[in-house]
């Protein structure tokens, strides 16, 4: 059976916005509450994968604008979607979260208060679109 990429124009799902601590909370605590990486299950995490990328020794490639490197990877909960630099994405059933751990070297530890916030600092919102960033 032949595994093609899917291309949705389905949004990935917002990052979770971290709750405010109530007004009579001493500032410090909340800085180091607000300065805490997000983690655990609800975590959106990103990653960039500027190489090629194959599932079960099958090219990636993003079937609305033929791109075929320069990745954006994003993880919540047990999904992975993929992201273009045009802005494409689509949930990729053959990536899991264990796979994504894997492919993390050193995270640079930068949040975004959503996803796509985070998609337009990174470039994937497609304001690059038909580029690749080397």
């Amino acid at each position: 059976m032949t595994h093609m990429p899917r291309t949705t124009d389905r949004p990935a799902e917002p990052t979770p916005v971290l709750p405010v601590l109530s007004a009579d909370v001493d500032p410090l605590l909340q800085l180091t509450y607000e300065t805490q990486p997000p983690g655990g299950p609800g975590a959106t995490r990103c990653l960039g994968h500027p190489r090629a990328l194959a599932l079960r020794g099958i090219p990636v490639m993003c079937t609305a604008c033929r791109a075929r490197r320069d990745w954006l990877l994003i993880n919540h909960g047990r999904n992975v979607w993929i992201v273009c630099r045009s802005g494409n994405q689509w949930l990729e059933p053959e990536i899991s979260r264990a796979d994504f751990d894997a492919l993390i070297d050193i995270p640079d530890g930068t949040t975004y208060p959503s996803v796509e916030q985070g998609l337009a600092a990174l470039g994937f919102d497609g304001a690059f679109a038909g580029t690749y960033l080397d």
